[in-house]
């Protein structure tokens, strides 16, 4: 007779693989193992309330989508983007830097490589391809490259999923992907200046530092927002769910009446799409829940437990095995998926390890966010792909320098824990 486990995995790969969305498709192979099993399939119904009932901090992730939403309508992104202009644009491959450092003000922001690919890069890939200073293979490879900043530097949605299977302190999470994420732009930049002498690509126009002062002004209240946000969180003010709301208050106030950007209609517009993404996100947690029981049934976090400590790898070969895996997997696995149904079954092997969870959490959330720009399911190549019109493979040529830099970071993240971890021990994490 098939096995009940093997069929149901089975069914969610074909599932998948013909279109369905991977959380509807891990509930269908749910169902189809617990009628197989003989149980009562409302179990599934059980666990997912019981996973859901203490999970509070994941009202963050629709507060964040809101949040990045509505910097990207108003005038928020063309402000911070001027003010990058006039930090780094005057060096060599002067707009490259801009969409590095423009990034990672985004990312203290929005928490999500998608809202920082779709928002800030429409503008930057415009201002890059503009009478043809850069190719637009480059600029939209570049853009997707730097977009992963977006979910390390905190505030954090892939973060916040890692927390519910890990049971971990998001905001030492968010703590610590600090430091990692300044450390993926500045392989970047350098990256971006070595390919920039390389092939010609021009210096911006310097703007006067007379003018400094002004630009930073208009774009100081946006500027504050990360602020703000992490500061509530590490004071103790608020929480990283209240934080979220603060962050999406924030970002409506100064978008409606300080800089009177956002009309009522895109406002509509922006809560519709919102509550989209936010659906998609709670279709796969539910999906991710209702499978974590049947992995539970089947033994499998603690079989996978037993089978890596046979084979005697010790916690550095263990990380060594996991990045690949985790890489392989990201190239047709979307990043949630990962964080949701691989993850937590290899959560087990990481304490028997001695592994530090939340420096675990930063190599996966990582390596996840990596897969974003790895061919072929790549979800950052096919958005900056539709925004410039360029064939998918002459954008790939050009992020594959990207990809290495990012190893690179990965490297050290993986191998100096210290590294990730000293900002969440001077906020008083005792791993």
């Amino acid at each position: 007779m098939t096995d009940p486990f093997l069929l149901s995995m089975a069914l969610i790969v074909f599932l998948s693989i013909a279109g369905l969305s991977v959380g509807l498709a891990m509930m269908c192979g749910s169902f189809l193992y617990l009628i197989m099993k003989g149980y009562d399939p409302s179990i599934a119904s059980e666990q997912l309330l019981q996973g859901l009932y203490n999970g509070y901090t994941l009202l963050a992730i629709p507060l964040f989508i809101l949040a990045a939403d509505i910097m990207n309508i108003g005038s928020l992104a063309d402000r911070l983007l001027r003010f990058c202009q006039a930090l780094v644009g005057r060096f060599r491959g002067g707009l490259g830097h801009v969409n590095v450092v423009s990034s990672v003000i985004f990312s203290g922001m929005s928490g999500s490589a998608v809202a920082d690919a779709v928002g800030m890069g429409k503008i930057i890939i415009g201002l890059m391809t503009r009478d043809g200073k850069y190719t637009a293979s480059y600029a939209a490879a570049i853009t997707a490259a730097t977009a992963t900043i977006g979910p390390i530097i905190p505030p954090s949605i892939p973060m916040v999923l890692y927390a519910l299977v890990s049971d971990q302190s998001v905001g030492f999470l968010f703590a610590a992907g600090l430091a990692p994420g300044l450390l993926m732009a500045l392989v970047m930049a350098v990256m971006n200046y070595i390919i920039a002498r390389k092939r010609g690509f021009p210096t911006d126009e310097a703007v006067p530092m007379s003018e400094l002062p002004r630009i930073t002004m208009q774009a100081f209240p946006a500027l504050m927002l990360p602020v703000i946000l992490l500061g509530g969180i590490y004071s103790g003010i608020v929480t990283p769910t209240e934080a979220a709301a603060v962050a999406a208050a924030y970002a409506l106030t100064i978008s409606v009446i300080l800089y009177r950007s956002v009309s009522f209609r895109a406002f509509w517009e922006t809560l519709s799409s919102g509550a989209r993404s936010a659906g998609s996100i709670g279709v796969l947690i539910a999906g991710s829940i209702t499978f974590n029981y049947v992995i539970t049934r089947e033994d499998v976090p603690n079989a996978l437990a037993t089978w890596l400590g046979s084979m005697d790898l010790g916690p550095t070969g263990f990380l060594v095995m996991v990045n690949i895996l985790i890489l392989l997997l990201g190239c047709v696995l979307e990043g949630g998926a990962i964080l949701l149904i691989v993850v937590p079954i290899l959560i087990p092997a990481v304490q028997a390890m001695g592994i530090d969870l939340i420096h675990f959490g930063v190599i996966a959330v990582v390596n996840s966010m990596l897969g974003l720009i790895t061919p072929p399911y790549g979800l950052l190549l096919f958005i900056t792909a539709n925004i410039t019109k360029q064939p998918l493979g002459a954008i790939v040529r050009d992020i594959w320098p990207f990809i290495l830099a990012l190893l690179f970071a990965l490297g050290i993240i993986t191998f100096i824990p210290d590294f990730v971890l000293f900002l969440p021990r001077l906020l008083g994490y005792q791993g």
